[in-house]
This record gives structure tokens, C-alpha cells and sequence, in this order.
């Protein structure tokens, strides 16, 4: 796969899906084997799926932005759609890769059509700064539920599916180098518009949002947590909440997602509403 090199020099590793000028664009750590973004080629739309600047095959890095690790990657997604010459885009992200479009929807509204959110909180910075994953990394995880036990069994063997390929890519010979280096593995990104310092304010800024966004959660999510998901909804002026029970982190029926996400995308271009058109004659 390939990578694109920024004007800043950084080097951005990419994977596409799709063809077309329906183009999606997602930034993340790291791209699973599943996930909604994967989906979306089956109706269309020519995706890109970015890994962040400072992780796998992207390059690494050693500064520190600080309260800036979101502004850096909103401004990798601009740069790469700049030297693709991809004028508008709708962006596509779950938890820190969501994290990357709140500062997207906030520093480069013009260049979005629409945003699909999956569990993307944002975290109460009130509660803390300090990333997810380097909680994780320091032994000091918040308690959290990605997969919440499913009797559906053709889901279960999609996990499994899943869990075998993250087995297998580990096996890589340069797993190691590529993906747990000393720079990776020193990165703390925070959360999403830290910067910002308190929770009122970051309630005053998501106000200010007016990109049509689709929030998707899950009921059993303790890092997304529903009451985050809701406080958004409120927040946002154009936007559509979905959540599902019995579902964690790791909200994955992805095929629903999709319908989700395509519909909120037709009426967002048909209408420039969340909602479908009108009938005023019914």
C-alpha cells in the first residue's frame, strides 16, 4: 500500500477502497480488518483510510504537540485531500479517529460535507487529559467494554475473524519496529479538544458546529458513554444521534452503520438537512 509525502515532509500511509467522487476520508492509529469505513465502497464512495502521523508505517515522530495531536492530524487529512485534489470530503472516524474530525469540523468546516461519528464522545476533559491508550500503556486503563456478549453468532465469528488477523499481523517480522517503537510507544495524543481546558467551553465550541453530523454509540460503552453521546447531540446544532443497546467500544454491526451513514449522506446532499425531504402535499 502506499504512502503520500505532506508538504511538510511527513509521509502518510494510506490503504483506498473504492473509486468515484464520493470520497471519504478517515484517520486513525491503526485500521482493522472490519470497520465502517470498509463498508461504504459497496455504495459508492472512494475511501481513504489514513494511519496518523507518529504510528505504523505513517512517519514517526519525536515532538511533543501537546494539546495539539488533533489539530496535527485534522491538518494531515486537509494536506493529503489537497495533493489528491479532493475539494470536499466527507470524514469518517470512531474514538480517536473521531476525535481527529471534531478538530476537523472546527478548523476546516468548508472542506466537509458530512461526518460520520462513531463513538466519538467527545471525553469530558474535566475528568481528565490523559489518552485512553496511554492509560492503557501505563497499567492504568479505565474499565471499558468493547465487545458486550452477543448471541449472534455470525458476529461472533466476525470477531474471531478479526482477532485472527491482528494475530497474524503481529507475527509480521517488523511488527515490532513498525507499530511498538520507542517513538510510538512515548506518544500521548490526549483527547480530543483538551486544548480548549474545561468542559463548558468545549460545549461551547461543539455549539459552533454546524457540519451535519451522524453520532453512532453504543448503550455499553464506557469510554464513549452514552451521557457524552447525548451531551453532543445537544450541543450540535445539525446532527442525528443513533445508539445501540447492548453494544460496547467496538460498535460493530457494521452493514447497519453503513445504512446509517448512507442515508444521513443522501439527505445531508439532497436536502442540506439530517433529515429527509418533506412531503408538504401528505
Amino acid at each position: 500500500m502506499p504512502t503520500m509525502k505532506l508538504k511538510t515532509g511527513v509521509e502518510i500511509f494510506y490503504e483506498e477502497l473504492g473509486s468515484g467522487e464520493n470520497y471519504v476520508l478517515c484517520t486513525q492509529v491503526g485500521h482493522a480488518k472490519y470497520e465502517l469505513e470498509r463498508f461504504l465502497p459497496e455504495y459508492g464512495f472512494h475511501v481513504f483510510l489514513l494511519t496518523n502521523r507518529g504510528f505504523g508505517r505513517s512517519t514517526h515522530v519525536t515532538e511533543d504537540y501537546g494539546e495539539h495531536w488533533y489539530d496535527m492530524f485534522a491538518e494531515d487529512v486537509v494536506a493529503f485531500a489537497d495533493e489528491m485534489g479532493i475539494d470536499r470530503f466527507v470524514y469518517s472516524g470512531a474514538s480517536h479517529g473521531a476525535g481527529a474530525g471534531w478538530h476537523l469540523m472546527l478548523n476546516h468546516p468548508e472542506r466537509v460535507i458530512c461526518f460520520f461519528a462513531t463513538v466519538a464522545g467527545p471525553h469530558n476533559i474535566d475528568e481528565g487529559k490523559v489518552s485512553v491508550r496511554a492509560l492503557g500503556l501505563q497499567g492504568k486503563g479505565i474499565r471499558h467494554c468493547f465487545h458486550y456478549p452477543t448471541d449472534d453468532e455470525a458476529l461472533l465469528a466476525r470477531r474471531e475473524k478479526g482477532r485472527l488477523a491482528d494475530e497474524e499481523a503481529r507475527r509480521a517480522p517488523d511488527y515490532e519496529a513498525v507499530f511498538n517503537s520507542p517513538e510510538t510507544q512515548a506518544i500521548d495524543y490526549g483527547r480530543p479538544l483538551m486544548k480548549y481546558d474545561t468542559e463548558a467551553r468545549v460545549c461551547e465550541m461543539l455549539r459552533t458546529i454546524e457540519v451535519p453530523t451522524l453520532l453512532m454509540g453504543g448503550m455499553e460503552d464506557t469510554i464513549a458513554r452514552p451521557d457524552l453521546m447525548l451531551r453532543t447531540a445537544q450541543c450540535l446544532p445539525n446532527c442525528k444521534l443513533v445508539l445501540y443497546s447492548h453494544f460496547g467500544h467496538n460498535l460493530d454491526p457494521y452493514e447497519e452503520l453503513a445504512e446509517e451513514a448512507v442515508n444521513f449522506y443522501r439527505n445531508v446532499v439532497t436536502t442540506g438537512r439530517v433529515y429527509k425531504k418533506v412531503d408538504a402535499e401528505r
